[in-house]
């Protein structure tokens, strides 16, 4: 049943489906591999390689080369073992480095046709290939199949030379199937759409030479394929190719598609070997006639590209790291990671484009003069919050590093607030060499996340143009005054280092405003102090006497207070006085004062009246205090 429905999905399956359907990995039966034919010639010899993956058990493993007899497979040649038929004849030399081992016979014989397998472990146990061995009496012998044992994921590259005339000819690569030998790519630029975006065809010396190179290799590309110059099975020549994909757990496993927002940016990953520092590192898009270089590791950029692409290597994890921002429709496409060396390290990926916000926000384009104070401020979301954040001024060869500040970061347990998530780049004074581009940018365990781009342009004179949502542009140094969030110094800010950590500026802000209302409070209790003092002193001079007012300076009460004083002192010794009496008649005096004012309060005459009754009373009052009894007089304003 399983059989019949296997059958009825590849009826239904389309053409175009079927073609770019995927082996599982449970359709190679092993992953062990070798040729599917040997060719010899009577009493000459043959060799022959097996591949096997290089993990450690099948380093050290026993390899064996055996010959089908029946449901038995006999050993001929074994590690550490020859079969006595076979001795001095026939060797097996392993070399696990190249993840192969090889085999040569001698001296062939006729009895030596047959079916063998050369494999892993106990014969037959399924670490196995097998091998067709067919000896003639005489040339010629078919030539070979060139064997490729690819990585799952990794590039395929093969070379053909078929001399100078074929230099004029159609040179291609196809591939063995039941109807004929697909075409896959030729020098017409005819591609299957199977492998767009991923197959090139180069022109190599000498004339007439080429070399062909497919990426992303995958299980369904395992089998047979031609290069040849001509007409596949009409004309010219061809060279047969053997190609098997396996599985190695060790190879990095590489994006093959990548998308990014337009208007952000994108990042790709690139293979190498650091080891190897003469090898070059060149990252270009695909087309159907070539791979249009964009940027290498020498410090070449295309023109059109600048500020806008950037190669990061990796020596520790082995990588190179291309980042291209400001995206756009027309960058979609293939890209692909080459070099001049290890060429199954080279990759392709897949960009697509989509429409959308970016996450990191700022301006792109900003102009300034010099000698003013200027901050590159570039917000992110809170998605970003644990990320490294980074600024860098771009060149040919990378993005150099600059020191900058996040501000807004919240303590522990700290709601995020997308307002205040800017990290910010200052300069302090700008000069004419800060034009550039800069780069603002997240990363996270050293891996490259989004970018956004800003291209600083600084002008001579004073008519700059600025956003005040990016710049804080201050041509005074002298005011003083600090970028937000933080305050700054010349040294620190001339090339975009921080101005002050988050705890120093948040511990600034707080005091600021604990302190500001405090000293607002202080100033209007002084300002109300000193009026009521203002008034007292004002008040000084006028004295009440009842309902009556005037103008009676202190300094007189102080000559009257003497002159009773001493009056008192006198009759004293003549005229004792009690208390009680004294008491009577100040208040009746008083009263009999304030009397005689109310009456006569209307003219000048009246209030001189007034105020020499008081002068009398107050003579008396003296006496009365200098009898040794207190009494207060109560002096207001009316």
């Amino acid at each position: 049943m399983t059989f019949l429905a296997f059958l009825f999905l590849l009826a239904v399956l389309p053409a175009g489906s079927a073609r770019s359907w995927h082996l599982p990995k449970a359709a190679i039966s092993s992953p062990v591999f070798g040729p599917r034919q040997v060719h010899g010639v009577l009493g000459g010899s043959a060799t022959l390689k097996c591949f096997y993956p290089p993990t450690p058990m099948n380093r050290h493993d026993r390899k064996y080369w055996c010959k089908q007899r029946g449901s038995r497979c006999v050993t001929v040649v074994a590690t550490d073992y020859v079969a006595p038929s076979y001795q001095g004849r026939i060797s097996l030399t392993d070399h696990p480095e190249a993840e192969n081992f090889q085999i040569n016979i001698s001296k062939l014989g006729l009895e030596d046709n047959g079916t063998f397998q050369c494999g892993l472990g106990v014969n037959g146990r399924g670490l196995s290939h097998t091998v067709t061995l067919n000896v003639t009496a005489a040339p010629p012998v078919p030539e070979a199949a060139e064997l490729f044992y690819v990585k799952l994921r990794s590039t395929w590259t093969v070379s053909c030379s078929f001399g100078q005339d074929a230099a004029a000819m159609r040179r291609y690569l196809c591939k063995k199937e039941k109807e004929g030998c697909r075409n896959i790519i030729d020098s017409y630029t005819n591609i299957d759409l199977d492998f767009e975006g991923r197959v090139l065809l180069t022109f190599e010396e000498p004339p007439g030479s080429f070399s062909v190179t497919v990426t992303q290799m995958d299980w369904e590309d395992t089998g047979l394929y031609y290069c040849g110059a001509g007409e596949y099975g009409k004309e010219g020549n061809s060279k047969e190719l053997d190609v098997f994909v396996y599985e190695d757990k060790n190879f990095p496993q590489l994006k093959t598609r990548i998308t990014g927002k337009n208007g952000s940016s994108a990042t790709f990953e690139c293979l190498y070997n650091p080891l190897k520092e003469s090898s070059t590192r060149i990252w270009c898009k695909w087309r159907s006639n070539g791979c249009d270089k964009i940027i290498d590791n020498t410090g070449y950029v295309k023109y059109n590209y600048e500020g806008r692409v950037a190669m990061f290597e990796n020596p520790k994890n082995k990588t190179v790291t291309i980042i291209l921002n400001q995206l756009r429709a027309s960058d979609e496409g293939f890209y692909w990671c080459m070099s001049n060396e290890l060429k199954e390290q080279q990759s392709s990926t897949e960009l697509k484009v989509v429409e959308g916000e970016p996450a990191l926000m700022g301006e792109k384009e900003v102009e300034a003069r010099v000698g003013s104070r200027l901050h590159l401020n570039c917000s992110y979301p809170c998605q970003y919050y644990s990320y490294e954040k980074y600024w860098c001024r771009w060149n040919d060869t990378g993005c150099i590093m600059l020191p900058a500040w996040d501000q807004g970061l919240p303590g522990p347990g700290a709601t995020c607030d997308t307002s205040t998530k800017t990290v910010v780049l200052s300069f302090d004074p700008l000069r004419k060499e800060d034009e550039g581009w800069y780069w603002c940018g997240v990363k996270r365990s050293g891996a490259f996340g989004e970018t956004m781009a800003v291209r600083l342009r600084v002008s001579a004179g004073s008519d700059a143009k600025h956003s005040p949502e990016l710049l804080d542009v201050d041509s005074s140094r002298e005011s003083g005054a600090a970028p937000p969030g933080g305050a700054y110094s010349d040294a620190e800010v001339r090339k975009g280092a921080a101005p002050g950590s988050s705890d120093e500026r948040h511990g600034s802000n707080t005091l600021a405003l604990v302190l500001g209302p405090l000293a607002g409070l202080i100033l209007i209790v002084v300002t109300a102090f000193a009026i009521v003092k203002y008034r007292q002193l004002k008040r000084s001079d006028l004295v009440s006497v009842g309902s009556y007012r005037t103008n009676i300076s202190m300094s007189d009460f102080e000559s009257v207070r003497d002159f009773s004083t001493s009056n008192s002192a006198k009759e004293s010794q003549e005229t004792p006085m009690g208390g009680d009496e004294f008491t009577t008649t100040t208040l009746d005096t008083l009263d009999s004062a304030a009397d005689t004012t109310k009456a006569k309060r209307s003219s000048k005459e009246d209030a001189d009246l007034a105020y020499s009754t008081f002068l009398a009373t107050s003579g008396r009052i003296a006496q009365g205090s200098a009898g040794g009894d207190s009494t207060v007089l109560d002096v207001s304003p009316p």
